[in-house]
C-alpha cells in the first residue's frame, strides 16, 4: 500500500484531506457563500498543514538538525503565506498586517512566555544557551538562567498588548 494513503488511514486528522476538493467545487457552485466557504478552508487547510509539518520533520531525521530547523522555519508558517498572499490579491492590506503582527507576538510573546512558565513550574532554574537567547529573545537574560516568574511577566505583557488590540475601539 501507498505510505501515503497507509498515513491518511491511520491518522484520523488528515481524514480532513477530503475537504480540499470540497472546498474547490463549493467555491465554483457558490462564490457568495462566505461562511461556508471559510469554514471548509479551514477544515481543509489543518491537514495540509499538519502534512507539512510530518514532512519537514521527516527531512530532518535523515538530514539532521540544523537543515531541520531550517526547513522548519522556512517551510512553518507557509499556511500563513498562502493566506496571506490570498489576502492581498483580495486587497485586505489590514487583515496581512494584523496576521503578521498577531505572528510576530505569539512566537515572541506567548510561546516564549508559556516555555518559560511551564518549564519554571517543573525545573525551578531552567540554563539555556545564551547566544541563542540573545538572538531569538533578548527580554530575559539573567546570567543563563530563567526563573518561573519571568514566564508570567511576559505572559502577562501578552495579555496586555492582547486586551489594547481587542478590546479598545478601533480608530477611524
Amino acid at each position: 500500500m501507498n505510505p501515503l494513503l497507509k498515513e491518511i488511514r491511520h491518522n484520523p486528522l488528515l481524514w480532513l484531506l477530503a475537504f480540499v476538493p470540497v472546498v474547490l467545487v463549493a467555491q465554483k457552485l457558490m462564490p457568495g457563500s462566505h461562511t461556508l466557504l471559510f469554514v471548509l478552508s479551514v477544515l481543509a487547510i489543518v491537514p495540509l498543514a499538519a502534512l507539512l509539518s510530518h514532512a519537514t520533520e521527516s527531512v530532518a531525521t535523515k538530514t539532521g538538525d540544523a537543515v531541520g530547523g531550517l526547513l522548519n522555519a522556512t517551510l512553518g508558517n507557509l499556511t500563513e503565506l498562502i493566506i496571506a498572499i490570498a489576502a492581498l490579491r483580495a486587497g485586505e492590506y489590514m487583515l496581512v498586517k494584523a496576521s503578521i503582527a498577531g505572528a510576530i507576538v505569539t512566537n515572541t510573546l506567548f510561546m516564549l512566555g508559556a516555555s518559560f512558565l511551564l518549564g519554571g513550574l517543573r525545573h525551578h532554574v531552567q540554563e539555556f544557551m545564551m547566544l541563542i537567547a540573545a538572538l531569538t529573545a533578548s527580554l530575559v537574560t539573567s546570567s543563563g538562567r530563567s526563573a518561573w516568574f519571568v514566564g508570567v511577566l511576559v505572559l502577562m505583557v501578552y495579555l496586555v498588548f492582547a486586551m489594547t488590540l481587542y478590546l479598545l475601539p478601533p480608530a477611524h
